[in-house]
């Protein structure tokens, strides 16, 4: 079976790979686990030195990946491509390395030696997705390496040709190639490694879909998985907000990469006092916009990444627009709107009866909410089936803090919006998943605890 990358830029076949054989892939599972032991006997220092030099070697890359993420993904080659996030996090996650994965001692007397110790998962299956597709790798890759684990990456078929990006990188530094594996499976090969306990862990990235089949194929093993899946991020916005920047953050947390954040901004509850003056600004930002083709230096806005995405959002923009629902972007403004490529959107009159208000949309287009008071805000922000982030504004840190303890979601911002400190956990909650990426938590999903009880004779 051969998986494919249909590009955004004009629909043509960009790249195509052989998924593995069943076999194939046990034979790569049974490389990883031998190899694993040995790299896990390395000095941890020895590690971290390996994976920084092979995020530095992907950075090398960086003329070359730019143009080649527009083709696979279609985002705008005037932003740079990945490598300022991809080097933070893995640089984060270097210099914690040493303290999160420390021995705890209990006791070392002439008695007993007490000690617990983070050990490796052994062979790590991390799948990846197509949105960000080197900084959400990085986000496991970096830590799973760095603690010992062996490591198989499963990227999305939109960007298959990341993993071999940085299997090139890691590789060519000195990371064993059997202790780095860039692979393709289909989704059965995928599942059968699962549920057969090929991997100590599971890390996926994606849909709430997929994140359930993750789920089913692990049933029963006691595998470990991470899982970070769909969002509907809400913004709020405060009576004593700092407007120009709110409007500024809001609608850029919502419209960049066309929309395709996973913490990205898709509602947006404002206070009366402010809303008509915020939805004017709103309005004025986005109309400046240039949609077309990614490759080219003026496109602030280039295509989803595949035509299907790109009809789901229209499909619930129309569904709003019967209901009742307000846009305020006019078409004309962007006449290459048309299949993968999806004008941006503000509505407003928009309820939450409406698929818009409620379902992930992961696309150029926001809906905004008069709100009265926090009460109603808090309500609104949690009356959804996903958590990830939420975004507050206001100059009162101590009442944002104490909304934020209100709020069903993995991580809380205050006056900023669609940015992951690798300093916390990337977490969430309900259909957005389980388990913690990045930090000190980071590492200990990543590893298991294993107690020493060591009584001298």
């Amino acid at each position: 079976m051969n998986v494919k990358c249909i590009s955004p830029i004009d629909g043509s076949i960009y790249a195509q790979r052989k998924t593995l054989s069943q076999t194939a892939a046990d034979t790569a599972v049974g490389r990883a686990k031998s190899a694993q032991t040995v790299w896990a006997s390395r000095p941890l220092s020895e590690r971290i030195a390996l994976v920084q030099a092979g995020v530095a070697a992907v950075g090398a890359m960086n003329d070359a990946i730019v143009p080649e993420l527009a083709w696979q993904m279609g985002r705008p080659i005037r932003y740079g491509g990945e490598f300022g996030g991809f080097h933070e996090r893995a640089s984060y996650m270097a210099d914690i390395a040493t303290d999160a994965l420390a021995d705890i001692i209990v006791e070392d007397s002439n008695a007993f030696r007490r000690v617990i110790k983070r050990v490796p998962h052994g062979v790590v299956l991390v799948v990846a997705p197509w949105n960000y597709p080197y900084m959400t790798a990085i986000n496991t890759l970096a830590p799973a390496l760095i603690a010992g684990n062996s490591v198989l990456l499963k990227h999305s078929s939109q960007t298959l040709l990341v993993g071999e990006r940085i299997a090139s990188a890691f590789h060519g530094v000195g990371i064993p190639e059997d202790v780095f594996q860039n692979v393709f499976l289909d989704h059965a090969t995928t599942s059968s490694l699962i549920a057969g306990r090929a991997f100590g862990f599971v890390n996926f990235t994606g849909s709430v879909t997929g994140g359930k089949a993750m789920e089913a194929a692990a049933s029963g093993t006691f595998t470990g998985l991470g899982l970070e899946l769909g969002g509907k991020d809400p913004g709020y916005v405060m009576e004593d907000a700092n407007l120009d920047a709110a409007v500024d953050t809001l609608i850029d947390g919502a419209m960049f990469n066309s929309g395709q954040c996973c913490c990205g901004i898709e509602r947006i509850y404002v206070h009366d006092s402010l809303y008509e003056t915020f939805v004017a600004k709103a309005v004025t930002i986005v109309n400046s916009y240039k949609l077309g083709n990614p490759l080219e230096q003026d496109t602030t806005l280039g295509p989803m990444a595949h035509i299907r995405f790109a009809d789901e959002v229209r499909a619930q923009t129309v569904e709003a627009l019967a209901d009742g629902a307000t846009a305020h972007i006019d078409p004309a403004l962007f006449p290459q709107d048309g299949g993968a490529y999806l004008m941006p959107q503000i509505l407003t009159d928009v309820t939450h009866d409406m698929r818009v208000m409620r379902e992930e949309s992961f696309g150029p287009i926001v809906g905004i909410m008069p709100v009265k008071n926090d009460a109603e805000a808090i309500q609104l922000m949690n009356d959804s089936d996903f958590g990830l982030t939420a975004s507050l504004w206001t100059r009162d840190p101590q009442r944002a803090e104490a909304i934020a303890d209100q709020l069903d979601t993995g991580t809380v911002f205050m006056n900023r919006a669609d940015y992951l400190d690798p300093g916390l956990c990337w977490t969430g909650c309900k259909d957005t998943g389980r388990g913690g990426g990045l930090s000190q938590i980071g590492y200990h999903n990543l590893t298991r605890p294993k107690s020493y009880h060591l009584k001298k004779v």
